[in-house]
C-alpha cells in the first residue's frame, strides 16, 4: 500500500490517503479546486481513498442543518420513513455524504435497526463494479465495507459486458446505462421501490453548459429531474394481476452543492474516494468541471442556479399543460393505438413548446421508449397537426413493427404459471401520490409564470441578461464555456453519427415470438400485449347469436377432435395482409346443417367448418373498425408451420376448445410515467 500526506489550502483539512497502486509511492502536488485530496495534474490510474482526520473539521460543520435539508426534500418525493430504500454508491464524495444523510433520516422517530442489529431497516445501498480497470473488484470491496459500518446492507454487483467492453468514446454512456439497469434489478429482486441517487447543483450546472453547448431547449436546460418514475424491463405476475415494476428515482441533494458533498463527509468522519476517470479530459463534463473550477463558489453560480430555476419552472408549466392535453383529446385503443382528437386538443390556442411536448409523450407511449422521442417524426407529426383543419378530424398514431427497439429493452418476457414470482405492494403508488399531493402546491397556472417559453439556449441566455436574472460577466463566461465545449462537439460529430446510423439500423422491434408458447403458458410481447392461450375442456352452443351451428363434430367427452394438447404449440407474431385474406377465404366455406368433415389447411386433421366460418365471420366486422396502418402491429397466434390459429383481438380462432387472450398492457404508461422537476 502507497502511502501519502496532503495539505488542501482550500478546506485547511488534514487527509489521509491510502490507495492501491501498482508503484510503491506516489505524491499529489497540493493544487485543488474542490476536494482536498489531488489536482488535474498526476492522476493515477486507480481511486484514491480519502480520509478526514481533522477533529476541527468535525466541529465546524453543522449536519444538522444538512439532515433538516434532506428530510425537507424527501417529504416533498413522498417518502416516509418506514419506506424501503435503495441508494446508488460508487463510493465517492457524494454517494458516501448521500448515505450519511440517509442513514441519519432513516433512524429517525420509531424507525431503526433490523431484527439482527446490523442493518438499519429498510435501507439497501447498490455497489456497480463495471469491471473495466483491474483494481475495480477490490475498491468495490472496500467500499461496501464502509457502506456495511455504517449500517447500511448493500450488494456488490459486477457489470456482465456480453458484448464486450465499451469503446473508450463511449465508455461514460455506456457504464451508465449498464448502472441504472443493475439498479433497477436489483430494486427489483428486493422489492424497493425508491432508487437514492447523489446528483447535486454542480452536477446541474455542468449539464446546463453540456446542453446550452448543444442548442439544447428551455426544457432541456432545466437539467435533471428531482423525481422520475423508470420502468423496468421486466413484467410481473403478482396475485393474477399483471404490473409493470417501476422504480421512483429521486436526486435529493440537487440543492447542495458540490463542496457540501465534502463537508458532509468531513462532519461525520466518513471515508470517500476520488476516481481519477472524472479527471479526463476524454468526457465532455470533465472539461467542463475543469473550466468551470472555482467560478461554482461565488456570485457565478448563484446566478447560473438562477437561470435553471426559472426554466425548471418553465418545464413544471409544461408538463402541466401537457398532462392536461393528453386526459382531455387522447384516446387509448384495446388494440395497442392512440386516437387524437383534433378538434379537443385546438392546436392553433396551444403553444408551440406544449405541443411539441405533448406530440413527443404520444409517440413515447405508443413506440413504448423510456424517453419521449424527438427529431424528424416529432416535427412531421407536429407540422400534419399545425397544418390540417381540425373540425372534425382525428390523428391515429400507432406502432411500427420496423421502429427500431428501445434501446437495450426485452421484445418479450415469458413466464411459467407455476414459476414463482416477486410481488410488489403499492407502495409506489402511495409515494407518488404524497409526492402529487406537495406538487399541487407548488403549481405554474399560467404562462405568464413561465418564461423562456419556446426559446433556444442562445435566448434563454440573453433572455436571462435582460431581466438581470444574470450579470454581464454571468453571461459572458458562460458564452465562453458554451465556445470551447463546441469546439470538441463539433470535431466528434461525424463520428458519433456514423456510429448511431449503424447501430440504429441493426436493431428492430421483433415482428414474432421466436420462442414457442405452450398451453398455459403467458408472454409479453412487442413491449404491450399480454398474451396467453389454453385448452379447454368445456365448450359452449351459444358462441355465436343468432348464428345456426352444427355441433355433431364433437367428440363424446366435450372435445374437438381437430386438436390435441399434447401435440399443440403456438408461436405469436404481428398480422400481416395474408391473415385478413384468409379471414375472408373463410366466410365463404360453405354452411352444413349437419356436420360436413372437412380438413382445413392447420393440421390436416378433421375439424369443424362452421366455427371457423362464423368466428371469421365476426373477426372481420371487428377489423373493419381498426384502421389499416394499426393492424399490423395486432399480435397473432400460429401454428410451427405458421398457419393462422387465433387473433385474440378480434376474437377470432379457428377451435372452439382453444381459448386466447391479448391484453393490451403498455410497459410505459401514456405521459411517461411519474416525474417532477421542483
Amino acid at each position: 500500500m502507497a502511502r501519502g500526506l496532503v495539505l488542501c489550502s482550500q478546506t485547511r483539512t488534514i487527509a489521509k490517503l491510502s490507495f492501491f497502486l501498482p508503484y510503491p509511492k506516489l505524491w499529489f502536488k497540493p493544487h485543488c479546486h474542490h476536494h482536498p485530496c489531488y489536482g488535474p495534474q498526476n492522476i493515477p490510474s486507480a481511486r484514491v481513498f480519502c480520509h478526514c482526520v481533522s477533529s476541527q473539521t468535525l466541529n465546524l460543520v453543522d449536519m444538522a442543518k444538512y439532515n433538516e435539508a434532506f428530510s425537507r426534500r424527501m417529504a416533498m418525493a413522498g417518502i416516509k420513513h418506514h419506506n424501503r430504500i435503495a441508494l446508488g454508491v460508487s463510493g465517492g464524495p457524494d454517494s458516501m455524504a448521500l448515505c450519511v444523510l440517509a442513514a441519519s433520516w432513516k433512524t429517525e422517530g420509531l424507525y431503526g435497526f433490523d431484527n439482527s442489529g446490523k442493518f438499519i431497516d429498510g435501507l439497501f445501498a447498490i455497489i456497480v463494479d463495471h469491471g473495466l480497470r483491474s483494481e475495480s473488484k477490490d475498491e468495490a470491496s472496500l467500499v461496501g465495507n464502509r457502506v456495511s459500518e455504517m449500517g447500511i446492507r448493500c450488494k456488490i454487483v459486477r457489470c456482465d459486458w456480453l458484448n464486450g467492453k465499451p469503446k473508450q468514446g463511449h465508455l461514460q454512456e455506456s457504464a451508465r446505462d449498464m448502472r441504472y439497469k443493475i439498479f433497477q434489478d436489483v430494486c427489483m429482486q428486493n422489492q424497493i421501490s425508491v432508487l437514492l441517487v447523489a446528483h447535486h447543483a454542480d452536477d446541474q450546472a455542468e449539464l446546463f453548459i453540456l446542453r446550452s453547448s448543444r442548442d439544447s431547449g428551455v426544457l432541456g436546460l432545466a437539467g435533471m429531474a428531482f423525481t422520475s418514475q423508470v420502468f423496468s424491463s421486466h413484467t410481473n405476475f403478482c396475485n393474477n394481476d399483471w404490473k409493470n415494476h417501476s422504480v421512483l428515482l429521486v436526486r435529493p441533494l440537487l440543492d447542495f452543492s458540490k463542496e457540501d458533498m465534502y463537508k458532509i463527509c468531513q462532519g461525520s468522519n466518513q471515508d470517500w474516494v476520488e476516481d481519477p476517470t472524472n479527471r479526463s479530459p476524454l468526457f465532455a463534463r470533465n472539461r467542463i468541471r475543469a473550466s468551470l473550477g472555482n467560478l461554482l463558489s461565488g456570485t457565478f453560480n448563484s446566478e447560473l442556479q438562477a437561470v435553471i430555476s426559472v426554466c425548471r419552472r418553465t418545464r413544471i408549466y409544461v408538463d402541466q399543460m401537457c398532462n392536461s392535453l393528453i386526459k382531455q383529446s387522447i384516446t387509448v385503443m384495446d388494440q395497442g393505438f392512440a386516437v387524437i382528437n383534433l378538434k379537443t386538443l385546438n392546436p392553433s390556442k396551444i403553444e408551440d413548446i406544449c405541443l411539441s411536448k405533448f406530440i413527443s409523450l404520444v409517440l413515447q407511449f405508443v413506440s413504448q421508449r423510456q424517453r419521449p422521442i424527438r427529431g424528424s417524426t416529432s416535427k412531421l407529426l407536429l407540422q400534419y397537426i399545425r397544418t390540417i383543419p381540425c373540425k372534425g378530424f382525428k390523428a391515429l398514431v400507432c406502432c411500427s413493427v420496423d421502429c427500431p427497439l428501445p434501446s437495450n429493452a426485452e421484445s418479450f418476457h415469458t413466464f411459467s404459471n407455476v414459476e414463482e414470482k416477486h410481488c410488489f405492494s403499492d407502495e409506489l403508488e402511495q409515494i407518488i401520490a404524497n409526492g402529487k399531493s406537495y406538487s399541487n402546491n407548488n403549481l405554474v397556472t399560467n404562462s405568464s409564470q413561465a418564461q423562456f417559453l419556446d426559446m433556444r439556449s442562445q435566448s434563454v441566455l440573453d433572455e436571462a441578461r435582460r431581466l438581470d436574472v444574470i450579470s454581464e460577466s454571468t453571461h459572458r463566461n458562460i458564452i465562453s464555456f458554451q465556445r470551447e465545449e463546441v469546439s470538441h462537439f463539433k470535431s466528434k460529430t461525424d463520428e458519433v453519427a456514423s456510429g448511431c446510423e449503424s447501430k440504429q439500423g441493426t436493431e428492430h422491434i421483433a415482428a414474432f415470438l421466436s420462442e414457442p408458447l405452450l398451453p398455459g403458458q403467458t408472454c409479453y410481447f412487442m413491449n404491450r400485449f399480454i398474451i396467453s392461450w389454453k385448452l379447454s375442456k368445456e365448450i359452449s352452443s351459444n358462441w355465436f347469436r343468432g348464428e345456426p351451428l352444427s355441433l355433431s363434430y364433437l367428440e363424446g367427452d366435450g372435445h374437438c377432435c381437430c386438436v390435441n394438447e399434447d401435440e399443440m404449440v403456438a408461436k405469436v407474431r404481428t398480422m400481416i395482409d395474408a391473415d385478413w385474406l384468409y379471414l375472408a377465404k373463410l366466410t365463404k366455406l360453405p354452411h352444413s346443417d349437419n356436420f360436413e368433415a372437412t380438413r382445413l389447411p392447420l393440421t390436416g386433421k378433421i375439424t369443424c367448418s362452421d366455427y371457423s366460418r362464423l368466428s371469421a365471420k365476426v373477426a372481420l366486422k371487428s377489423l373493419k373498425s381498426i384502421p389499416v396502418a394499426a393492424r399490423k402491429s395486432i399480435p397473432v397466434l400460429v401454428d410451427d408451420l405458421g398457419r393462422l390459429l387465433s387473433i385474440p383481438s378480434i376474437g377470432f380462432k379457428h377451435c372452439p376448445c382453444m381459448k386466447a387472450s391479448a391484453v393490451f398492457k403498455p410497459r410505459v404508461p401514456l405521459g411517461g410515467g411519474h416525474g417532477s422537476f421542483l
